[in-house]
């Protein structure tokens, strides 16, 4: 198993993960680009998630599975849905890096148009308005209060973030892109007013959320190695980058295009009102979040390009990568010339 000392992981499973029966059964679970993320199921049936980070040309910022491991523990504690962490191993002689287990949970993933057929369509606006209160819900947690209060710097945020990816940029870029050196400088001329501080996931979608499809709910929220302490309404504009347009287009790997969910305009709205933050300025967070994402695309096409993502994969869908990166960035522009 690519990732897995099975003997030496089975071994580990059975002495710290309670209840956990071995022989255990891993298989790689589809859509996670970054850290690679595995079904084990064990010999009683239950089903367990097992999180570790790539095989090489890792960045040494990301992919710090205790990190993620305390950010998972710590939401626990608040109204937002996630799956219970169960251990944590950071002897890496184990499987040659930490890694964490937590439970299942049962859902779909709304990563691609063709999940949504398993969401009824009187279900799915309901399903977005869970999914705009749920941020809510998360950008209401008191840091502090669940023990998150010294994850990361309060004041700042975007200045960080545009310093933290422009270095990422560098040490992940496979050529040279003007328009993301132009965006970069845009954004930093024009940061606004950060509205308090918040636990900013850093990549909230329907595609890092398990969606109950037979109630049109949020079941879990996935994916927390990109989250931080800081503007809330960066995960608002983020949104933006995968939702809908008016011209119905959306991400390949989002459901929004097909009929029945919020409009954008109405996820802004709805989270106006449940928060009371001012939302004039999204644009910039949209703008900021696809000049982000587009980095992040190229540092996801450099590791599969090096090597560290595994040698099953499709050619096609690696370069879609490439292509995105461009994309966002044009897109990045055009929102800053208009807001």
């Amino acid at each position: 198993m690519h990732g897995i000392d099975v003997g030496r992981v089975t071994t580990w499973l059975g002495d710290h993960v309670a209840g956990a029966v071995p022989p255990f059964q891993f298989e790689v679970i589809a859509g996670g680009r970054s850290n690679l993320t595995y079904l084990v199921v064990d010999a009683d049936g239950r089903r367990l998630v097992l999180r570790r980070p790539p095989l090489g040309h890792v960045l040494a910022t990301a992919h710090d599975m205790a990190r993620e491991h305390r950010i998972l523990t710590a939401i626990g504690r608040t109204a937002v849905p996630v799956p219970a962490v169960l251990a944590l191993c950071e002897d890496i002689d184990v499987n040659g890096a930490p890694f964490y287990v937590m439970e299942h949970v049962g859902g779909t993933v709304l990563d691609a148009p063709i999940k949504v057929e398993a969401l009824a369509p009187e279900l799915r606006r309901s399903a977005s308005e869970h999914l705009v209160d749920v941020l809510a819900d998360l950008h209401a947690a008191d840091v502090d209060e669940i023990g998150l209060g010294d994850l990361a710097r309060r004041e700042g945020y975007v200045e960080r973030q545009i310093k933290r990816w422009t270095t990422q940029w560098e040490g992940s870029k496979t050529r040279e892109l003007a328009t993301i050196d132009e965006v970069a400088s845009r954004l930093a001329a024009n940061v606004p007013i950060q509205q308090g501080v918040a636990v900013a996931h850093g990549d909230y979608r329907f595609g890092n959320c398990v969606t109950d499809v037979e109630r049109g709910r949020i079941a879990a929220v996935l994916d927390w190695e990109l989250c931080t302490l800081g503007d809330p309404l960066a995960d608002l504009g983020y949104l933006g980058v995968y939702w809908a347009g008016p011209d119905g287009r959306s991400r390949q790997n989002d459901p929004t295009s097909m009929p029945g969910f919020l409009t954008f305009d109405e996820v802004v709205a709805r989270y106006a009102a449940r928060t009371g933050r001012d939302v004039g300025g999204i644009d910039y967070y949209v703008a900021f979040s696809c000049w982000r994402l587009a980095v992040i695309s190229e540092g996801v096409y450099a590791r599969f390009a090096h090597g560290a993502m595994g040698a099953d994969h499709d050619e096609a869908a690696i370069g879609e990568f490439r292509t995105a990166v461009d994309e966002l960035a044009e897109r990045a522009l055009g929102l800053l010339a208009r807001s």
